[in-house]
């Protein structure tokens, strides 16, 4: 361990044994000497999206405080032109030319379907997720771990149509056909009354269906330059 990285977790050791809670930027994990963590009077947390990430966010906090979050959000963008595909390394240059801080970024990896899912924290998981375009491609952009949440899910997805078979499928991570038949065998409300595939789902309203959740529709974020909507889907398991 450096001997600056070491001096500096043990400032911030201090400061939550003083009663703050402290967070890092994301930094090497195996640089992080954990010997320094054993105090009995804080509580450590170490943090970047994946089980295995490399970058990581430390969180230390006192031991009177029960827990806290992570501070960190991964974010899956998914490219909705499919050739040329783009590998790993394409996606990454990319994401440098936001010019976001190096030190809000983690990991990145492959998804499937041609998605990419990026570690993030402060103002550039903000960022991230406002993206409606990355090197000149409509992306979509979900939030999937750690700041999520855990009974319910805010996601951000695009969709053609205001249709309550479309933003049902979607927000569900469902398809459309498949949707359609709970529709079809009245297991589909909108706003509590049994909804039809045609019907529009608004601002404000709330779209049930037996053993999947609830939707709440929070708002219609913007409209893509193809025509499509990006909205903000409040997602209850």
């Amino acid at each position: 361990m450096l001997p600056a990285m070491k001096q500096k977790l043990s400032t911030l050791v201090a400061q939550a044994r003083g009663g703050r809670v402290v967070r890092t930027p994301f930094l090497d994990g195996d640089a992080i000497d954990r010997r320094l963590l054993q105090d009995q009077e804080i509580h450590h947390r170490i943090a970047g999206g994946f089980p295995d990430a490399r970058r990581v966010v430390l969180t230390l906090y006192p031991a009177h405080i029960p827990e806290v979050g992570a501070g960190v959000a991964v974010l899956r963008l998914t490219p909705q032109e499919a050739a040329p595909a783009w590998d790993a390394q394409d996606f990454a240059v990319q994401l440098r030319r936001l010019e976001l801080p190096e030190d809000q970024l983690g990991d990145i990896r492959e998804d499937r379907g041609g998605a990419f899912l990026v570690a993030a924290t402060g103002k550039s998981a903000e960022k991230i997720a406002a993206l409606t375009e990355l090197g000149g491609r409509e992306v979509e952009v979900e939030e999937v771990g750690e700041t999520a949440g855990k009974g319910n899910k805010l996601r951000e997805v695009v969709v053609p149509s205001m249709r309550v078979d479309v933003v049902g499928a979607k927000g569900f991570g469902v398809s459309r056909a498949y949707f359609q038949q709970g529709i079809d065998g009245g297991k589909v409300r909108l706003n509590g009354q049994p909804a039809r595939a045609s019907s529009e789902i608004r601002e404000g309203d709330s779209l049930s269906a037996d053993g999947m959740g609830r939707i709440d529709f929070r708002r219609v974020v913007n409209e893509t330059r193809r025509g499509n909507f990006k909205v903000e889907l409040d997602v209850h398991r």
